[in-house]
């Protein structure tokens, strides 16, 4: 089991890094907006997550004899995603505390601008600006920042997790 963990963790940690980093990179380099930027982040993660699906089935059809219960495929899978959330929380950090210091700054300005173009009257306009300034405040530190993107890779993990180890669990 443990093999298989580090296996499969490997490849989704290189998978994470590599395209949550070349996402940040070829958005910056084509200036996509952030909600772009969104989209290709969750896939991402979903593609790195992917491992955690084949490392299930690689325990269960080369390691364990045919056969994996649910608790023990859950177990793989967070262990192959927890490999996934670590890859994902070091390249934001990196990403928000060298290549771009200013993320946290960016961001605000662009989901100000898009409230300003949602015509929402002045008390909702208001309110939306006052939420995100509050909701920024916490995400100005890069740690949290990176903190936020490891437990939301773990809890994506921890879903893929579930239905794989239901689509792959046999028992004699």
């Amino acid at each position: 089991m443990k093999n298989t963990i580090i296996k499969y963790g490997i490849y989704a940690f290189i998978t994470a890094s590599v395209l949550f980093l070349a996402g940040f990179l070829i958005g910056k380099q084509i200036d996509l907006d952030f909600n772009t930027m969104a989209v290709f982040g969750y896939a991402s993660m979903v593609l790195s997550l992917l491992f955690v699906f084949f490392g299930i089935k690689h325990f269960r059809d080369h390691v364990n004899d045919g056969k994996v219960s649910l608790g023990k495929a859950i177990i793989i899978g967070l262990l192959i995603s927890l490999f996934a959330a670590i890859g994902f929380g070091i390249v934001d950090y990196i990403y928000t505390t060298s290549i771009n210091p200013d993320f946290a700054v960016q961001y605000k300005e662009y989901t100000i601008n898009q409230l300003q173009e949602a015509n929402l009257s002045a008390e909702e306009l208001k309110a939306q600006t006052d939420q995100l300034e509050a909701s920024m405040e916490m995400m100005s530190s890069p740690t949290i920042m990176a903190f936020i993107m490891f437990v939301t890779v773990l809890i994506i993990g921890f879903i893929i997790s579930l239905i794989s180890a239901l689509i792959l669990q046999r028992k004699n």
